[in-house]
């Protein structure tokens, strides 16, 4: 039995075209096989007879044409494949799409190779700016103030029973003396100096006074020593440009300038002890130069590098106000160099300072205007020391003196401060009211031993 795929005529698509002989066959294609007589084989389904319209290359005999089969190993198959239609031109928008991605591409590459090319380039950036010029200043300028003085400024450090502060001082002399705030020094148990080369040594208490708020410490081996020169404070007046020096907040070497903004300024610190025995009275110079914790004891200095005053005081809000500064509010104090001169030699010499005193006890609670001689004075002694400067004068208990020298008066304090603004020795003229009448007195002052 034959096998066969199909027994339908075989689709047109399936065999060569009618006509074709072997004859015909283009080169490269080989001949159909025989049909062979026996075994098993595949027949063509196409028909057998010749075409009506034979062949140009027939055979002339008229001899029968054999079947083509189909050779599927043929050098060009008839099968047709459909791939599609044929594509298109390019269109506008592509090209312009094209275009514009290429350009953004070059650029990129460009700018990056730019850089690139730029950092590793030899070329160094160079911002202008002026030459470094090895150039002095202006003695009078606060840059040649600090210069000068700077060698002979100090930082104290001190550590006592109730723990450690930092303050300020300054240079007296080639003997190792140094000029500071008593309130500084009160109640050291050890005292280091520190000077602006940053050297530090162990200094000894000479001797303090808390009227005053000054106090004199000693070094000793130190060579090179700077001392200040000192000025006279009876020389400045109001507007004088002034520069402050010290260690505020324990910042060393730190300068701050300004202006004498007022002088004979009463100003009253201390008093922790409660018994007034530790108040200082100070006829002070007022400054706008920032002074802060830390610069208590450091020179105020002129233009001309003078020690005009040494800084001890400033001003903050008020205790109960919120918004109280513990910092600068431009409102600092100094005691005058005429006062703090006296005083440094007179510790120097003795180690105590002596007050000057006119003999009476005031009435610190009264209100009015004016110091008011007490009634009683301490004990129930009498309230004006018999024999004393005072008494000389003409003074008597409920007397209220409104003026020394011509300056007013407000109170009991700033008495005590007009008062110690001079010498023991020296002579001042009262102003006092009693009873209603107003005279004038002139008293020479007395001596007391200080704090």
């Amino acid at each position: 039995m034959a096998d066969r795929h199909q027994t339908d005529p075989a689709p047109q698509w399936w065999s060569r075209p009618e006509g074709t002989a072997e004859g015909g066959r283009r080169e490269g294609v080989p001949a159909p096989r025989p049909e062979t007589g026996g075994g098993d084989h595949v027949q063509d389904a196409a028909p057998t007879s010749a075409p009506s319209d034979p062949s140009p290359d027939a055979p002339s005999d008229g001899a029968p044409v054999p079947a083509v089969r189909y050779d599927p190993w043929g050098a060009e198959p008839l099968q047709v494949v459909d791939r599609g239609r044929t594509p298109r031109g390019i269109r506008l928008w592509q090209v312009v799409a094209l275009s514009l991605g290429t350009a953004l591409l070059a650029g990129g590459i460009g700018g990056y190779v730019g850089v690139l090319a730029e950092r590793r380039s030899n070329t160094r950036l160079e911002l202008p700016q002026a030459a470094a010029v090895d150039r002095g200043r202006a003695p009078e300028s606060v840059a040649g103030i600090a210069a000068t003085a700077l060698p002979g400024v100090v930082t104290l450090h001190v550590r006592g029973t109730k723990g450690s502060g930092t303050g300020t001082g300054f240079v007296l002399d080639q003997q190792g003396h140094i000029l500071t705030n008593s309130h500084v020094v009160a109640d050291s148990q050890e005292i280091t100096v520190t000077f602006s080369t940053g050297e530090s040594v162990t200094a000894a208490l000479v001797g303090r006074d808390s009227g005053y708020d000054l106090a004199v410490v000693k070094v000793d081996g130190v060579r090179g020593l700077q001392p200040l020169s000192l000025g006279n404070s009876e020389n400045v007046k109001v507007g004088d440009p002034v520069v402050a020096i010290g260690a505020p907040f324990d910042l060393s070497n730190t300068v701050t300038a300004g202006i004498i903004s007022a002088t004979g300024r009463p100003v009253t610190a201390g008093g922790d002890k409660g018994d007034g025995s530790d108040i200082s009275y100070v006829d002070a110079l007022q400054t706008d130069a920032p002074i802060n914790p830390g610069n208590s004891g450091g020179p105020l200095l002129d233009a001309k590098a003078h020690v005009v005053g040494i800084n001890s005081a400033i001003r903050g809000a008020d205790k109960d106000d919120s918004t109280r500064q513990g910092g600068s509010i431009g409102l600092g104090f100094a005691i005058p160099v005429n006062q703090g001169k006296r005083v440094a030699e007179e510790l120097i010499r003795t180690g105590r300072a002596t007050h000057p005193v006119i003999g009476v006890t005031l009435d610190m609670d009264y209100a009015g205007d004016g110091a008011r001689v007490g009634d009683k004075g301490e004990d129930g002694k009498p309230s004006v020391v018999a024999g004393g400067p005072g008494a000389r004068a003409g003074i008597r208990a409920g007397d209220v003196i409104t003026k020394v020298d011509g300056q007013r008066v407000r109170g009991g304090d700033e008495l005590i401060i007009k008062i110690r603004a001079h010498r023991p020795g020296d002579a001042l003229t009262l102003t006092v009211l009693r009873q209603g009448r107003e005279s004038t007195l002139e008293v020479v002052l007395g001596s007391a031993n200080g704090s």
